[in-house]
């Protein structure tokens, strides 16, 4: 009989570590600190798959038993991919951006254990659109000082909820884990090496 395998979260992201609460995982959270590389203008979805890998690589490399998800979130308008804002400037920036438009989330996923040489991507695109907004809810909202850990400068499930008037494709895709492929994608893995999590 196999040793049931750890599930590790490399993620410090508290909206990613309630969705897979809400699923029923259990789970450690050890958040990679790495430098994200910026995005250098080619293929975004290749860029958050990237970003996902570096993250679960860093985890998985100092607990090689373990399987590691590492994941990582962007928001895509036109060319221009959208990262966390760093001032107010650049959060009313960003909204203004978005504002009557719409873009991609895209949210990539990584499955690592080292000790089976186990390492998979993979991601999601959402197509979310933006009503025309007011200076002064893009105002309101960075006030709540909300923006400021998210991509886009917005999380669908607080208060730039009213912001969203359609969304095509997975909604908790938006807010950082789709979960019903994440789900899938998962118990394929664990059963085509025949692991169990812990």
């Amino acid at each position: 009989m196999t040793t049931p395998t750890q599930l590790i979260l490399a993620s410090a992201s508290p909206r990613r570590k309630h969705l897979l609460e809400q699923i029923g995982y259990k789970f450690e959270v050890i958040p990679s600190h790495m430098d994200e590389p910026p995005y250098a203008g080619h293929d975004p979805a290749q860029y958050a798959e990237n970003l996902a890998t570096l993250k679960a690589a860093e985890i998985s490399a100092q607990y090689p038993d373990a399987l590691v998800i590492g994941a990582d979130t962007i928001v895509v308008i036109g060319e221009e991919v959208l990262g966390k804002p760093t001032s107010d400037a650049s959060a009313y920036e960003m909204l203004s951006k978005l504002s009557g438009r719409s873009h991609t989330v895209i949210t990539a996923y990584s499955l690592q254990l080292k000790a089976s040489s186990i390492k998979e991507v993979h991601h999601v695109l959402t197509q979310v659109h933006f009503k025309p907004l007011h200076k002064a809810e893009i105002d309101f909202y960075i006030n709540s000082r909300a923006p400021f850990d998210k991509a886009g400068a917005y999380g669908i499930q607080d208060y730039s909820s009213i912001f969203v008037d359609r969304i095509e494709g997975c909604f908790y895709n938006v807010v950082g884990l789709p979960l019903s492929d994440f789900n899938e994608y998962l118990k394929k893995l664990l059963d085509h090496h025949s692991l169990t999590l812990a």
